[in-house]
């Protein structure tokens, strides 16, 4: 029997708002203070070193390097996991106060106490990142599927409303877990006081059979990265995919705002959405006119597009909404739900939260090799100075360069014949020898 094609939405970039980012003026840096971790994640790109606790001045060597070529409303704070760094609060301290930017900590939340969480909260944390799945054999929690870890989720979220700080939700997607989503965002929505944030990161797969990998114009083995494992994970997922099975369980799902490719402008890399509701109840999402505002408005005043709001602002929704009902559809409709539920149970205290969706498509291979990154994306890291795409730090950290892909139906023999061709018409690529 052959197998179905998977659904996916048909979506037109069009009909969304193109996020304004850009490689110097963002949102967000990615700060990596260690690539130390204490669990182990499906599919992790970064490489567990046990030797790489950055020093406080290194650390503060890096924040300058991001503010030197960077204009940004907040720094991510990722790894390894931050949380091992023996020096953690003082670099969010460093981050909130020397600095003077919004701190978010990512993390898998193992080495979060209640007390080290309000150390954090002392020196200026904005909020955290969980990073919580069923591919990382959690200690206590295997065999856990991703439904049965929203237990989980529920006691870090809490522990954050506890705090007053931020919690939102990563989780990496897998062809046989996408079946989860509409259910993880079913529980979301049920727990949208607490839960500011869900973030749906796809998995990344290397096509080895269909390129072969360079790295400074010698063949690499793939398997070195591990990411590269096509057997467990057959095929790619793309974001109209999970787009179209949350709609399959909540109709009126939308985004409103997008990053493009830097090769294919039709791929949707970020797809962001936010979403109007209460606990138990979506109203509605808004749409492109409300990002569009946000972030034009954020810029205006401030100098900086927003990258996160408080807590206490996102639980007044029905508020912040009203000022743009008379520009933004989405957020029309929704106040109307809003305004029917009151109607129908005016004894009832009603309270609308904003809660913020994303789906994160990662690299594409072109049909030539070539490598479809995120346009203006946000988790750009700093190495050796300079600023470097996160999600490719580990081929900088081993091969020293960007590996390239080239197609198998290209010989090897072909690309080492003709180096001045195969330059003319492809500049990026080097003359390739066998290792």
């Amino acid at each position: 029997m052959q197998a179905t094609a998977p659904l996916k939405a048909d979506l037109r970039s069009t009909d969304y708002y193109r996020l304004p980012w850009t490689i110097n003026d963002n949102i967000l840096g990615w700060l990596e203070p260690t690539k130390r971790c204490n669990l182990y994640c499906e599919g992790c790109y970064s490489r567990n070193d046990k030797k790489s606790d950055k020093s406080l001045e290194q650390v503060r060597s890096d924040l300058q390097v991001f503010t030197r070529l960077r204009n940004m409303d907040g720094i991510s704070i990722a790894g390894g996991d931050p949380l091992v760094h023996p020096q953690i609060v003082d670099i969010v301290r460093m981050v909130t106060g020397e600095f003077g930017m919004k701190c978010i900590l990512n993390t898998n939340g193992l080495a979060l106490t209640e007390a080290l969480a309000r150390d954090l909260a002392a020196a200026g944390l904005h909020g955290f990142t969980f990073h919580i799945d069923s591919s990382q054999g959690r200690p206590g929690w295997k065999d856990k599927n991703e439904l049965e870890l929203c237990e989980l989720r529920l006691h870090y979220a809490k522990l954050c409303q506890k705090l007053g700080l931020s919690a939102a939700f990563n989780s990496t997607v897998f062809p046989h877990t996408v079946q989860h989503v509409p259910a993880l965002m079913d529980w979301a929505r049920d727990h949208i006081d607490v839960v500011h944030g869900m973030v749906f990161i796809l998995f990344r797969t290397m096509r080895t059979d269909q390129y072969d990998y360079f790295a400074n114009g010698a063949r690499i083995n793939a398997d070195e990265l591990v990411y590269y494992d096509q057997d467990k994970n057959p095929r790619e997922l793309e974001a109209r995919e999970i787009v179209a099975r949350i709609r399959q369980s909540e109709p009126c799902y939308d985004p409103c705002a997008y990053l493009g490719g830097t090769k294919d402008p039709n791929t949707f890399k970020w797809l962001l959405a936010g979403r109007l509701g209460r606990p138990g109840k979506t109203y509605g999402y808004v749409g492109r006119r409300y990002m569009e505002i946000v972030q034009t408005a954020s810029h205006l005043l401030t100098g900086k597009y927003l990258a996160y709001s408080s807590p206490k602002l996102l639980s007044l929704g029905q508020l912040t909404s009203l000022p743009f009902l008379p520009f933004d559809e989405g957020t029309r409709r929704a106040m109307k739900e809003f305004a029917r539920d009151v109607v129908r149970a005016p004894w009832k205290a009603r309270r609308m939260y904003f809660q913020s969706v994303v789906i994160i498509q990662p690299i594409d291979v072109m049909a030539d090799g070539e490598a479809n990154m995120c346009d203006g994306c946000p988790d750009m890291t700093v190495h050796n100075g300079e600023l470097h795409w996160s999600c490719r730090l580990d081929e900088r950290l081993r091969w020293g360069c960007n590996i390239h892909a080239v197609p198998k139906c290209q010989a090897a023999e072909a690309l080492v014949a003709a180096p001045t061709r195969r330059r003319a018409k492809a500049p990026h690529l080097k003359p390739v020898t066998e290792p």
